[in-house]
Protein backbone atom coordinates (compact mmCIF):
# COMPACT_ATOMS: atom_id res chain seq x y z
CA UNK A 1 0.00 0.00 0.00
CA UNK A 2 1.26 3.63 -1.18
CA UNK A 3 0.85 6.15 1.44
CA UNK A 4 0.93 10.33 1.41
CA UNK A 5 0.76 12.28 4.12
CA UNK A 6 0.53 16.01 3.59
CA UNK A 7 -0.01 19.03 5.60
CA UNK A 8 1.47 17.17 8.69
CA UNK A 9 4.22 18.66 10.90
CA UNK A 10 7.57 16.23 10.85
CA UNK A 11 10.08 15.48 13.37
CA UNK A 12 12.59 13.05 12.40
CA UNK A 13 14.43 12.73 14.67
CA UNK A 14 17.28 13.11 12.75
CA UNK A 15 20.86 15.24 14.87
CA UNK A 16 19.72 18.99 14.31
CA UNK A 17 16.95 18.68 12.53
CA UNK A 18 13.92 20.78 13.81
CA UNK A 19 10.39 20.01 13.19
CA UNK A 20 9.10 21.66 9.75
CA UNK A 21 5.64 21.53 8.21
CA UNK A 22 5.50 19.22 5.21
CA UNK A 23 4.72 15.43 3.79
CA UNK A 24 6.28 11.95 3.90
CA UNK A 25 5.71 9.42 1.16
CA UNK A 26 5.62 5.23 2.17
CA UNK A 27 5.67 3.10 -0.68
CA UNK A 28 4.92 -0.55 0.56
CA UNK A 29 6.72 -0.99 4.10
CA UNK A 30 9.40 1.94 3.08
CA UNK A 31 9.74 5.72 3.08
CA UNK A 32 10.12 7.43 -0.20
CA UNK A 33 10.27 10.57 0.77
CA UNK A 34 10.11 12.83 3.85
CA UNK A 35 10.50 16.50 3.08
CA UNK A 36 8.87 20.16 1.84
CA UNK A 37 5.32 19.64 0.14
CA UNK A 38 5.67 19.51 -3.12
CA UNK A 39 2.78 18.89 -6.52
CA UNK A 40 2.10 15.70 -6.47
CA UNK A 41 2.79 14.07 -10.11
CA UNK A 42 2.46 10.57 -9.22
CA UNK A 43 -0.76 9.71 -8.38
CA UNK A 44 -0.20 6.49 -7.08
CA UNK A 45 -1.59 6.98 -3.42
CA UNK A 46 -3.98 4.23 -2.30
CA UNK A 47 -4.81 6.98 0.06
CA UNK A 48 -3.91 10.76 1.35
CA UNK A 49 -3.66 11.78 4.41
CA UNK A 50 -3.96 15.26 5.22
CA UNK A 51 -2.20 16.10 8.91
CA UNK A 52 -3.85 19.21 9.68
CA UNK A 53 -1.02 20.35 11.20
CA UNK A 54 -0.39 17.13 13.35
CA UNK A 55 2.81 15.96 14.39
CA UNK A 56 4.24 12.80 12.60
CA UNK A 57 7.58 11.16 13.91
CA UNK A 58 8.77 7.92 14.55
CA UNK A 59 7.38 5.42 16.93
CA UNK A 60 8.57 5.20 20.16
CA UNK A 61 10.27 1.60 20.93
CA UNK A 62 9.99 -0.35 24.24
CA UNK A 63 13.45 -1.09 24.86
CA UNK A 64 12.41 -3.31 27.51
CA UNK A 65 9.39 -5.14 28.35
CA UNK A 66 8.10 -8.66 29.06
CA UNK A 67 4.96 -8.67 26.74
CA UNK A 68 2.90 -11.71 28.32
CA UNK A 69 2.80 -10.61 31.43
CA UNK A 70 -0.45 -8.62 30.94
CA UNK A 71 -1.91 -11.67 32.56
CA UNK A 72 -0.82 -10.87 35.83
CA UNK A 73 -2.04 -6.91 35.80
CA UNK A 74 -3.26 -5.70 39.01
CA UNK A 75 -2.99 -9.46 40.44
CA UNK A 76 0.40 -9.17 41.70
CA UNK A 77 0.89 -6.11 43.66
CA UNK A 78 2.24 -3.99 46.57
CA UNK A 79 4.89 -6.89 47.03
CA UNK A 80 8.45 -6.86 47.78
CA UNK A 81 10.42 -8.07 44.13
CA UNK A 82 11.71 -11.21 45.37
CA UNK A 83 8.40 -12.48 47.19
CA UNK A 84 6.85 -10.97 43.84
CA UNK A 85 8.85 -13.20 41.78
CA UNK A 86 8.72 -16.14 43.67
CA UNK A 87 5.36 -15.97 45.14
CA UNK A 88 3.34 -14.98 42.30
CA UNK A 89 5.03 -14.38 38.82
CA UNK A 90 7.46 -17.33 38.61
CA UNK A 91 4.68 -19.90 39.60
CA UNK A 92 2.15 -18.26 37.63
CA UNK A 93 4.42 -18.16 34.82
CA UNK A 94 4.82 -22.02 35.06
CA UNK A 95 1.36 -22.39 33.80
CA UNK A 96 1.41 -20.54 30.90
CA UNK A 97 1.00 -22.55 27.37
CA UNK A 98 1.79 -21.48 23.97
CA UNK A 99 -1.74 -20.84 22.99
CA UNK A 100 -2.48 -18.42 25.80
CA UNK A 101 0.88 -16.39 25.89
CA UNK A 102 -0.71 -15.86 22.39
CA UNK A 103 -3.22 -14.24 23.35
CA UNK A 104 -1.64 -12.07 26.04
CA UNK A 105 1.04 -10.84 23.88
CA UNK A 106 -1.52 -9.80 21.39
CA UNK A 107 -3.16 -7.76 24.39
CA UNK A 108 0.37 -5.93 25.34
CA UNK A 109 0.46 -4.87 21.53
CA UNK A 110 -2.62 -3.06 21.67
CA UNK A 111 -1.79 -0.97 24.69
CA UNK A 112 1.78 -0.64 22.99
CA UNK A 113 -0.38 0.73 19.56
CA UNK A 114 -2.25 2.87 21.86
CA UNK A 115 0.84 4.66 23.06
CA UNK A 116 2.44 4.88 19.70
CA UNK A 117 4.94 2.37 20.38
CA UNK A 118 6.09 0.58 17.26
CA UNK A 119 8.51 -1.77 18.50
CA UNK A 120 9.18 -3.44 21.37
CA UNK A 121 12.06 -5.72 23.08
CA UNK A 122 10.52 -8.55 24.89
CA UNK A 123 12.21 -10.75 27.32
CA UNK A 124 10.20 -13.73 28.08
CA UNK A 125 9.82 -17.79 26.97
CA UNK A 126 8.02 -19.43 24.08
CA UNK A 127 9.31 -16.94 21.73
CA UNK A 128 7.74 -18.59 18.84
CA UNK A 129 4.23 -18.08 20.12
CA UNK A 130 5.40 -14.66 20.93
CA UNK A 131 6.40 -14.50 17.23
CA UNK A 132 3.15 -15.87 16.05
CA UNK A 133 1.25 -13.35 17.59
CA UNK A 134 3.60 -10.20 16.49
CA UNK A 135 3.32 -11.30 12.87
CA UNK A 136 -0.46 -12.03 13.21
CA UNK A 137 -0.94 -8.37 14.50
CA UNK A 138 1.92 -6.59 12.22
CA UNK A 139 4.05 -5.30 14.86
CA UNK A 140 7.75 -5.25 15.10
CA UNK A 141 9.32 -7.45 17.68
CA UNK A 142 12.92 -8.28 18.76
CA UNK A 143 12.85 -11.15 21.03
CA UNK A 144 15.75 -11.88 23.83
CA UNK A 145 16.30 -15.14 25.78
CA UNK A 146 15.38 -15.44 29.57
CA UNK A 147 17.03 -18.23 30.61
CA UNK A 148 17.99 -18.97 33.91
CA UNK A 149 18.87 -21.96 36.27
CA UNK A 150 15.33 -22.74 36.15
CA UNK A 151 14.23 -23.30 32.49
CA UNK A 152 16.35 -22.92 28.89
CA UNK A 153 19.69 -24.27 27.51
CA UNK A 154 22.60 -22.05 25.81
CA UNK A 155 21.87 -24.46 22.58
CA UNK A 156 17.80 -23.22 23.01
CA UNK A 157 19.20 -19.74 22.71
CA UNK A 158 21.59 -20.42 19.81
CA UNK A 159 18.43 -21.90 17.88
CA UNK A 160 16.28 -19.31 18.80
CA UNK A 161 18.82 -17.16 17.37
CA UNK A 162 19.48 -18.56 14.17
CA UNK A 163 15.59 -19.32 13.48
CA UNK A 164 14.34 -15.81 14.48
CA UNK A 165 16.94 -13.79 12.64
CA UNK A 166 16.10 -14.95 9.06
CA UNK A 167 13.34 -12.41 8.79
CA UNK A 168 14.54 -10.35 5.78
CA UNK A 169 12.13 -7.95 6.47
CA UNK A 170 13.20 -7.54 9.84
CA UNK A 171 9.48 -7.70 11.22
CA UNK A 172 10.65 -10.66 13.74
CA UNK A 173 14.65 -10.42 14.67
CA UNK A 174 16.12 -11.98 17.67
CA UNK A 175 19.13 -11.05 20.37
CA UNK A 176 21.20 -13.45 22.66
CA UNK A 177 20.39 -12.78 26.79
CA UNK A 178 19.28 -14.33 30.38
CA UNK A 179 17.07 -13.65 32.88
CA UNK A 180 19.76 -11.85 35.69
CA UNK A 181 22.77 -12.94 37.16
CA UNK A 182 21.22 -14.19 40.90
CA UNK A 183 19.38 -16.43 38.71
CA UNK A 184 21.65 -18.07 36.42
CA UNK A 185 24.79 -19.78 37.27
CA UNK A 186 28.39 -19.14 36.50
CA UNK A 187 28.37 -22.15 34.29
CA UNK A 188 25.25 -20.88 32.32
CA UNK A 189 26.65 -17.61 31.58
CA UNK A 190 30.03 -18.39 30.51
CA UNK A 191 28.47 -20.33 28.15
CA UNK A 192 26.47 -17.46 27.07
CA UNK A 193 29.71 -15.45 26.58
CA UNK A 194 31.06 -18.20 24.35
CA UNK A 195 27.55 -18.01 22.25
CA UNK A 196 28.34 -14.01 21.98
CA UNK A 197 31.51 -14.51 20.53
CA UNK A 198 30.64 -17.16 18.41
CA UNK A 199 28.33 -14.45 16.61
CA UNK A 200 29.57 -11.36 17.21
CA UNK A 201 26.36 -10.71 19.12
CA UNK A 202 25.39 -8.08 22.08
CA UNK A 203 24.20 -9.71 25.38
CA UNK A 204 21.04 -8.05 27.50
CA UNK A 205 20.25 -9.25 31.20
CA UNK A 206 18.03 -7.36 33.97
CA UNK A 207 21.34 -5.67 36.07
CA UNK A 208 21.78 -4.11 39.43
CA UNK A 209 18.15 -3.57 39.81
CA UNK A 210 18.30 -4.02 43.83
CA UNK A 211 21.00 -3.40 46.72
CA UNK A 212 20.08 -6.78 47.47
CA UNK A 213 21.26 -8.36 44.22
CA UNK A 214 24.24 -6.25 44.16
CA UNK A 215 25.15 -6.99 47.53
CA UNK A 216 24.38 -10.56 46.77
CA UNK A 217 26.44 -10.55 43.91
CA UNK A 218 29.71 -8.99 45.86
CA UNK A 219 29.15 -11.92 48.59
CA UNK A 220 29.27 -14.53 45.62
CA UNK A 221 31.67 -13.33 43.07
CA UNK A 222 33.69 -10.58 45.12
CA UNK A 223 32.38 -7.67 42.59
CA UNK A 224 29.09 -6.18 41.09
CA UNK A 225 26.99 -7.42 38.98
CA UNK A 226 28.44 -5.27 36.23
CA UNK A 227 31.83 -6.03 36.49
CA UNK A 228 31.00 -9.73 37.06
CA UNK A 229 29.66 -9.75 33.45
CA UNK A 230 32.12 -7.95 32.09
CA UNK A 231 35.03 -10.41 33.54
CA UNK A 232 32.63 -13.08 31.88
CA UNK A 233 33.19 -11.20 28.76
CA UNK A 234 29.67 -10.30 28.18
CA UNK A 235 30.39 -7.02 26.66
CA UNK A 236 33.01 -7.80 24.05
CA UNK A 237 30.14 -7.08 21.50
CA UNK A 238 28.29 -4.03 23.28
CA UNK A 239 24.48 -4.86 24.36
CA UNK A 240 22.06 -3.39 27.16
CA UNK A 241 21.36 -3.95 30.93
CA UNK A 242 17.76 -3.35 31.90
CA UNK A 243 17.55 -1.14 35.03
CA UNK A 244 20.97 -0.64 36.03
CA UNK A 245 19.59 1.63 39.59
CA UNK A 246 22.51 0.58 41.41
CA UNK A 247 25.96 1.40 40.38
CA UNK A 248 29.13 1.48 41.78
CA UNK A 249 32.12 3.83 40.41
CA UNK A 250 33.64 1.92 38.30
CA UNK A 251 30.38 0.22 36.62
CA UNK A 252 29.83 3.59 34.83
CA UNK A 253 33.44 3.13 33.51
CA UNK A 254 32.87 -0.07 32.07
CA UNK A 255 29.38 0.50 30.18
CA UNK A 256 30.95 3.67 28.30
CA UNK A 257 33.78 1.24 27.60
CA UNK A 258 32.04 -1.36 26.31
CA UNK A 259 29.57 0.82 24.55
CA UNK A 260 26.82 -0.97 26.87
CA UNK A 261 23.32 0.36 26.64
CA UNK A 262 21.03 1.42 29.67
CA UNK A 263 17.48 0.37 29.42
CA UNK A 264 16.14 2.06 32.03
CA UNK A 265 12.35 1.62 33.60
CA UNK A 266 11.39 3.95 35.84
CA UNK A 267 7.66 3.63 36.85
CA UNK A 268 8.33 -0.70 37.10
CA UNK A 269 11.27 0.80 39.76
CA UNK A 270 8.91 2.99 41.89
CA UNK A 271 6.13 0.21 42.33
CA UNK A 272 8.52 -2.41 43.40
CA UNK A 273 10.54 0.30 45.40
CA UNK A 274 13.82 -0.97 43.97
CA UNK A 275 15.58 2.73 43.32
CA UNK A 276 15.97 5.38 40.95
CA UNK A 277 18.60 5.07 38.49
CA UNK A 278 21.13 7.56 37.92
CA UNK A 279 20.14 8.90 34.73
CA UNK A 280 21.38 11.82 34.96
CA UNK A 281 25.02 10.05 35.52
CA UNK A 282 24.44 8.24 32.79
CA UNK A 283 24.22 11.18 30.52
CA UNK A 284 27.52 13.03 32.14
CA UNK A 285 29.51 9.59 31.33
CA UNK A 286 28.15 9.70 27.65
CA UNK A 287 26.59 6.30 28.70
CA UNK A 288 23.64 5.71 25.97
CA UNK A 289 20.24 5.28 27.66
CA UNK A 290 17.17 3.81 26.01
CA UNK A 291 13.73 3.90 27.72
CA UNK A 292 11.42 0.32 28.71
CA UNK A 293 7.67 -0.05 30.31
CA UNK A 294 8.84 -3.57 31.70
CA UNK A 295 6.16 -5.84 32.25
CA UNK A 296 2.30 -5.08 32.82
CA UNK A 297 2.85 -7.26 36.36
CA UNK A 298 4.91 -4.73 37.59
CA UNK A 299 4.31 -1.66 35.88
CA UNK A 300 1.41 -1.98 35.34
CA UNK A 301 1.07 0.45 32.84
CA UNK A 302 2.44 -0.12 29.39
CA UNK A 303 2.26 3.94 28.37
CA UNK A 304 5.51 5.69 26.63
CA UNK A 305 4.45 8.88 27.86
CA UNK A 306 4.48 8.39 32.12
CA UNK A 307 8.01 6.68 31.40
CA UNK A 308 9.33 9.92 29.68
CA UNK A 309 7.91 12.06 32.34
CA UNK A 310 9.68 10.07 35.13
CA UNK A 311 12.78 9.99 33.39
CA UNK A 312 13.20 13.45 33.48
CA UNK A 313 11.14 14.20 37.00
CA UNK A 314 12.74 12.09 38.89
CA UNK A 315 16.14 13.05 37.98
CA UNK A 316 14.95 16.45 38.80
CA UNK A 317 14.29 15.91 42.33
CA UNK A 318 17.07 13.25 43.16
CA UNK A 319 20.12 15.81 41.36
CA UNK A 320 18.23 18.77 42.98
CA UNK A 321 18.46 20.44 39.49
CA UNK A 322 15.24 21.42 37.13
CA UNK A 323 17.81 21.95 34.24
CA UNK A 324 18.86 18.29 34.09
CA UNK A 325 17.66 15.53 32.14
CA UNK A 326 15.83 17.86 28.73
CA UNK A 327 12.67 16.73 26.66
CA UNK A 328 14.69 16.61 24.03
CA UNK A 329 17.27 13.85 25.44
CA UNK A 330 14.22 12.08 26.61
CA UNK A 331 12.86 11.94 23.69
CA UNK A 332 15.69 10.77 21.96
CA UNK A 333 15.90 8.04 24.69
CA UNK A 334 12.28 6.66 23.96
CA UNK A 335 12.95 6.85 19.90
CA UNK A 336 16.67 6.78 18.58
CA UNK A 337 18.13 5.38 21.83
CA UNK A 338 15.75 2.65 21.87
CA UNK A 339 15.89 2.00 18.53
CA UNK A 340 19.89 1.41 18.38
CA UNK A 341 19.55 -0.43 21.66
CA UNK A 342 17.38 -3.08 19.97
CA UNK A 343 19.30 -3.01 16.66
CA UNK A 344 16.70 -1.59 15.24
CA UNK A 345 18.65 1.10 12.76
CA UNK A 346 16.19 0.99 10.01
CA UNK A 347 13.40 2.42 11.91
CA UNK A 348 15.46 4.85 14.28
CA UNK A 349 14.85 8.33 12.56
CA UNK A 350 12.13 9.48 9.79
CA UNK A 351 14.12 9.16 6.59
CA UNK A 352 14.08 7.81 2.69
CA UNK A 353 14.80 4.50 3.12
CA UNK A 354 14.34 3.61 6.26
CA UNK A 355 11.17 1.46 7.55
CA UNK A 356 8.04 3.27 7.83
CA UNK A 357 6.80 2.98 11.63
CA UNK A 358 5.76 6.13 12.79
CA UNK A 359 3.31 8.07 14.94
CA UNK A 360 0.93 10.78 14.29
CA UNK A 361 -0.03 13.04 17.42
CA UNK A 362 -2.72 15.00 18.12
CA UNK A 363 -1.85 18.76 18.87
CA UNK A 364 -5.39 20.12 18.63
CA UNK A 365 -6.38 18.83 21.72
CA UNK A 366 -5.89 20.96 24.92
CA UNK A 367 -3.07 19.48 26.54
CA UNK A 368 -1.03 20.04 23.28
CA UNK A 369 -1.69 23.84 23.43
CA UNK A 370 -0.55 26.24 22.68
CA UNK A 371 2.30 24.64 20.08
CA UNK A 372 5.33 27.03 21.81
CA UNK A 373 7.36 23.67 21.89
CA UNK A 374 6.36 20.00 20.41
CA UNK A 375 9.25 18.51 22.09
CA UNK A 376 8.54 19.79 25.91
CA UNK A 377 4.29 19.28 24.79
CA UNK A 378 5.10 15.75 24.13
CA UNK A 379 7.50 14.96 27.38
CA UNK A 380 5.68 17.11 30.22
CA UNK A 381 2.11 16.98 29.14
CA UNK A 382 1.61 14.47 26.52
CA UNK A 383 -0.70 11.42 26.66
CA UNK A 384 -2.09 8.64 25.28
CA UNK A 385 -4.96 10.49 24.36
CA UNK A 386 -2.92 12.28 21.82
CA UNK A 387 -1.85 9.59 19.80
CA UNK A 388 -4.17 9.74 16.56
CA UNK A 389 -2.18 7.00 14.55
CA UNK A 390 0.37 3.89 14.63
CA UNK A 391 1.84 2.90 11.67
CA UNK A 392 4.43 -0.20 11.68
CA UNK A 393 6.20 -1.25 8.09
CA UNK A 394 3.63 1.16 6.55
CA UNK A 395 0.76 -0.43 7.87
CA UNK A 396 -1.75 1.64 9.96
CA UNK A 397 -2.47 -0.64 12.86
CA UNK A 398 -4.14 1.77 15.03
CA UNK A 399 -6.10 4.65 14.24
CA UNK A 400 -8.21 7.56 16.06
CA UNK A 401 -8.97 4.62 18.41
CA UNK A 402 -9.60 1.73 15.92
CA UNK A 403 -7.19 -1.16 15.60
CA UNK A 404 -6.57 -2.54 12.26
CA UNK A 405 -5.75 -6.34 13.38
CA UNK A 406 -6.26 -9.75 11.83
CA UNK A 407 -9.05 -10.11 14.55
CA UNK A 408 -11.41 -7.74 16.32
CA UNK A 409 -10.59 -6.58 19.32
CA UNK A 410 -12.93 -7.59 21.43
CA UNK A 411 -12.16 -11.51 20.68
CA UNK A 412 -8.25 -10.93 21.58
CA UNK A 413 -10.17 -9.11 25.38
CA UNK A 414 -12.30 -12.78 25.83
CA UNK A 415 -9.11 -14.63 24.94
CA UNK A 416 -7.35 -13.56 27.47
CA UNK A 417 -9.77 -13.01 30.17
CA UNK A 418 -11.07 -16.90 29.59
CA UNK A 419 -6.84 -17.51 29.75
CA UNK A 420 -6.29 -15.39 32.89
CA UNK A 421 -8.80 -17.30 34.97
CA UNK A 422 -7.55 -20.34 33.95
CA UNK A 423 -4.15 -19.74 35.10
CA UNK A 424 -5.27 -17.78 38.07
CA UNK A 425 -8.33 -19.33 39.13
Amino acid sequence: MNIRIYNVRIMTMEEGQAPFIGEVRIEGDTISYVGEMKEDTEGKWNREIDGKGNLLMPGFKNAHTHTAMTFLRSYADDMKLDEWLHQQVFPNEAKLTGESLYWFTKLGIMEYLTSGITAAYDMYFKVDDGARAAKDCGFRYVFCDSINDFGGTVEGVEQDYLRLNQDEKREISHRIGFHAEYTTSKELMEGLSALADKYEAPVSAHCSETKNEVEGCKERYGMTPVALLDSLGMFRHGGSLFHCVHMEEDDFRILKERGVYVVTNPASNLKLASGIAPIQRFLEEGIPVAIGTDGAASNNCLDMFREMFLVTGLQKVVCDDPEVVPASEVLKMATVNSALAMGLTECDTLKAGKKADMILIDLNQPNMQPVQNVEKNLVYSGSKQNVKMTMVGGKILYEDGEFFLDVPKEEIYARANEYARQILG
